[in-house]
């Protein structure tokens, strides 16, 4: 189960990272926490290069957490703008230095206008 979990980290964090390439050579170690039935599962994510362990991370800069069941879905279907909701409604939560939440936040924000240009400029 935990090895399943570390795959869906790395292929969450690769797919945010490639629709938001400004972010890839971000160097951070996140620690995320995923909430299950009465088990709280602890996993490191080094960045860049999106390295996962099954670790508390104490050395984390940014702390991520939700649910087990809702990351399970996200991390397979899941894109920027359904991470950027899940955050603002609170089903996702993240602690950390203000400047470093505000910098990955503005950023995100600056891809999907980006996006958003692109689109319309097709049409």
């Amino acid at each position: 189960m935990s090895e399943d979990a570390k795959s869906l980290i790395e292929q969450a964090t690769t797919r945010f990272l490639e629709e938001v390439p400004a972010l890839e050579q971000l160097k951070m170690v996140v620690g995320v926490d995923l909430r299950g039935r009465g088990d709280l599962q602890q996993y490191r994510l080094e960045l860049p290069g999106v390295k996962v362990t099954h670790d508390a991370a104490p050395d984390a800069r940014v702390r991520v957490e939700m649910q087990r069941a809702f990351f399970n879905v996200m991390a397979v279907e899941g894109k920027v703008p359904d991470w950027v909701e899940a955050f603002m409604y609170g089903q996702a939560k993240a602690a950390g230095p203000e400047q470093h939440l505000r910098l990955i936040s503005k950023v995100v924000e600056a891809q999907q206008e980006r996006d958003n240009l692109r689109r319309a400029r097709r049409h």
